[in-house]
């Protein structure tokens, strides 16, 4: 009998699959750590037959880099030296090396290495860790691996009918990435470090006394500090607009000037004037036409953590946690994922059966199976390794805790969704000729919500009601009046609106983004408040850039990012130094992310881009040292300018302003 060895990336995995497998299991602890199990069973295997497995898991990765002792002490050499210091490799802790000991004891005996780790970069890596492991002490071990995108149990016999070999290409990535952010991270935080500590000690506390530097933290902190400075130094314009309204069938129309609006008080005046002169308004046109609002695409992570962070409550890193959670139990299929299609062949009318029992959507659901279904629409994005988030199978909310609740029925509403139609409507338009200046309106009536009837994160509503107006109608409007307004700055950075801007700026993966996002708040570089939260800075920010946030006092429940002092000072010392790629900007990064890619698919090497990227960072390094008086000076920025700034410009309203691209904006008050 053929003796095989699977081995998971995390204990839950392991405990999941290999209930799925066997009839009948044999549980043990492995040698030295009790939470560390292995699974003893027979399965039969389309490649090797009737077979003898052990299951068990790591945790994670096994091993970890750091350089050779004598470049440990900070003291000891010059930052500089770490971009070609010796890098060593160690397994991590006690608790790693008793995972070691078990996974070298069980591979002596078998013939066959299955690796059931994460279908992504970070997958492949663990699993070549885990191979190596395996080799030393067996060199003729057969390794494959498992493809899998949830735990449901005929995905995950499929899955062990199928392997596939490990993906040397993704695992070199990792590789190639790991040793860059060992070496970049290492030598600017110490650079950093070393010369600012002294200067800006009175920022840092006992806990965060080192100044960290993140080659993907600090684009994102740079996106946070020049919205930052654009909200405070907005400065407002005045503009004058036409208001036009007519009362018919005892219905009040109100019409929109085609212009919006104009900055010349005096050329708004003269056409005002000029339709009063006018008197009567003529109907040119009414079009009256089906309308549709479209339903949504398939669910992917960057989608996930913005809309999570905008409607569920929580940050980013915490809907991907908690989807995590919800992954490893079964109840989703593999939350990180840039799929935004779903392959034809899969059952999806099987996965909304299963919701048909819950008392909150499963009527809906139901109406999907007796008829309403419809294929999901299909995005652009297909990473080739994992479909869209969705439910894999249904649980009551009452077996989940209140957080795993709301992201388990978002993922699931926003599912159904994906297999409904798209709402309905008819829009009428009116346009007005009165005087020389156009005029419209318009009126929209939904005639079936489809899709929004379980997805109430989309809002879609019937608007002003017409009344008939005919082609060539003349009017005499009720009210015509001229009205003075001001811009209005956009408001502070959202989480969604960041992870918008990193995902179009290749600023980390959708993996690693809220990660990210995550240690700039760690590392008090950024506070956070809810947006809406009343006091003197945009949106009815605080203005204070020091004040921590707390929670659930009012906003909206969309948190903004606010820069701490330290935050601003860091992005302000680098811009100063007006490099053509600054640290602070996403160019580098980008780059990067670029770069990994190249490797996976076979256009690079692992080494080609760590000397290339080295290269490029090491030229920044040298001209930064070079420059540290520039950061130093940025001490001299007094905050009291900022709160000046405040007090000079109207945050009483404010517009959505959604970035796309990074663009360089002036930040002189």
């Amino acid at each position: 009998m053929v003796q095989i060895l699977c081995v998971a990336e995390k204990p839950s995995i392991a405990k999941a699959v290999a209930n799925h497998l066997a009839g009948q299991v044999t549980t043990t602890s492995a040698r030295g750590i009790a939470w560390i199990k292995n699974y003893e069973f027979n399965f039969n295997f389309n490649a090797w037959g009737h077979s003898s497995v052990c299951f068990t898991s790591v945790a994670g990765h096994v091993y970890e880099k750091d350089f050779e002792s004598r470049f440990r002490d900070w003291q000891g050499c010059s930052p500089q030296a770490l971009f070609d210091a010796p890098i060593v490799t160690t397994v991590a802790n006690n608790d790693k090396k008793a995972i070691v000991r078990n996974i070298e004891e069980k591979a002596r005996s078998a013939s066959i290495l299955y690796i059931w780790t994460d279908c992504d970069r970070e997958g492949e890596h663990i699993g070549t860790e885990i191979r190596e492991i395996a080799m030393k002490t067996n060199r003729r071990i057969q390794v494959v691996r498992a493809r899998f995108s949830n735990i449901e149990r005929a995905h995950i016999i499929n899955a062990a009918h199928h392997p596939f070999a490990l993906d040397e290409r993704q695992a070199a990535a990792v590789q190639a990435r790991m040793e860059l952010d060992l070496r970049l991270g290492a030598a600017f935080t110490r650079l950093q470090t070393l010369n600012l500590k002294p200067i800006i000690k009175h920022l840092l506390t006992e806990e965060k006394s080192v100044i960290s530097y993140g080659s993907c933290q600090f684009p994102a902190l740079g996106f946070v500090v020049d919205r930052y400075f654009r909200v405070k130094n907005f400065i407002p314009e005045p503009f004058w607009g036409l208001r036009l309204s007519h009362t018919k069938d005892d219905i009040k129309v109100k019409f929109n000037w085609s212009r919006n609006h104009l900055f010349d008080r005096m050329v708004t005046t003269i056409l005002f004037e000029r339709c009063l002169t006018a008197r009567t308004a003529t109907v040119t046109s009414v079009q009256t036409k089906a309308t549709s609002k479209w339903k949504p695409l398939p669910l992917t992570t960057v989608e996930l953590q913005k809309m999570g962070s905008k409607y569920l409550r929580m940050d980013s890193h915490r809907v991907m946690t908690i989807a995590e959670q919800l992954y490893t139990k079964g109840w989703i299929s593999y939350p990180r994922t840039e799929t935004d299609q779903f392959d034809p062949a899969m059952d999806l009318r099987t996965l909304v059966t299963r919701q048909t029992q819950d008392p909150n959507w499963g009527l809906f659901a139901q109406n999907l199976i007796n008829g309403g279904f419809n294929q999901p629409r299909s995005g652009r994005n297909n990473d080739k390794a994992h479909p869209p988030i969705h439910p894999v199978n249904y649980v009551v909310g009452t077996s989940l805790t209140e957080e795993e609740r709301r992201v388990y029925e978002f993922v699931v509403r926003r599912f159904l969704a994906c297999c409904s139609e798209d709402a309905k409507g008819s829009q009428t338009t009116i346009h007005l000729l009165f005087g020389s200046e156009i005029f419209s309106a318009t009126g929209l009536i939904v005639l079936a919500r489809n899709y929004l009837v379980v997805y109430p994160y989309d809002r879609w509503e019937s608007s002003q009601v017409l009344p008939p107006f005919i082609h060539g109608e003349t009017l005499v409007p009720t009210e015509l009046r001229m009205e003075e307004g001001q811009t209005t700055p956009p408001g502070f950075l959202t989480e969604p609106e960041l992870i918008s801007l990193m995902d179009a700026n290749g600023i980390g993966t959708d993996a690693t983004m809220a990660e990210h996002i995550a240690k700039i708040k760690k590392r008090n570089y950024v506070m956070t408040q809810p947006r809406g939260r009343n006091g003197g800075g945009g949106r009815g920010g605080t203005g204070n850039a020091d004040a921590p946030a707390r929670e659930g006092q009012g906003g909206t429940g969309v948190q903004e990012f606010i820069p701490t002092t330290l935050g601003v000072a860091l992005i302000e010392g680098y811009d100063k130094l007006e490099f053509e790629k600054s640290l602070s900007k996403p160019f580098l990064r980008k780059e990067f992310e670029l770069q990994m890619r190249a490797i996976c698919e076979g256009r690079s090497t692992k080494n080609d881009v760590v000397h290339q990227e080295l290269e490029q960072y090491q030229e920044v390094f040298v001209k930064t040292s070079q420059q540290m008086g520039v950061l130093k000076a940025v001490r001299l920025f007094p905050f009291t300018t900022f709160r000046s700034c405040i007090r000079n410009s109207a945050m009483d309203s404010c517009v959505s302003d959604h970035l796309i691209e990074y663009r360089y904006r002036t930040r002189e008050c």
